[in-house]
């Protein structure tokens, strides 16, 4: 009596981001490794805010640009190394790698307004909103 109860899967995990990607927050360039950076965006009234999980960064490491209206951020790794080789080192799980990570920003953003702060391990970047012109109200006589 065993049923296959997962035989049809609709939709790949890539098929679903790319899913929830298509308001103009495609993915466009991220360099292929085994480690992903997460990243969390939610829309409010005036602006996009994007978290970026990045524990253990150095702010000044970071470098988030706009070009062509592809938002690019990252975060290059400097390992630092001590003259001291004193300690022997037996287990090592911390891990703070390189990456890299593109979005195409939709054409509702301001791109000369984004702001960016990193607290907590987490890299906050704000993109306002353009605002939208209101429709010019007019009468038009008829001739």
């Amino acid at each position: 009596m065993y049923q296959k109860r997962f035989a049809v899967m609709p939709r790949t995990m890539s098929g679903l981001f790319e899913d929830l990607f298509q308001n103009g927050w495609n993915r466009v360039n991220e360099e292929v490794s085994a480690f992903s950076v997460p990243v969390n965006i939610r829309e409010t009234e005036k602006s996009y805010e994007m978290q970026l999980m990045a524990p253990g960064a150095k702010k000044d490491d970071f470098k988030i640009s706009v070009d062509k209206n592809i938002l690019t951020i990252s975060y290059e790794h400097k390992e630092e190394t001590t003259g001291q080789n004193d300690n022997k080192v037996l287990r090592t799980e911390f891990i703070v790698r390189s990456f890299k990570r593109s979005f195409t920003l939709n054409d509702k953003i301001d791109a000369a307004n984004i702001a960016a702060k990193y607290a907590d391990g987490i890299l906050h970047v704000s993109m306002a909103k353009k605002e939208e012109a209101e429709p010019a109200k007019q009468e038009i006589s008829i001739n």
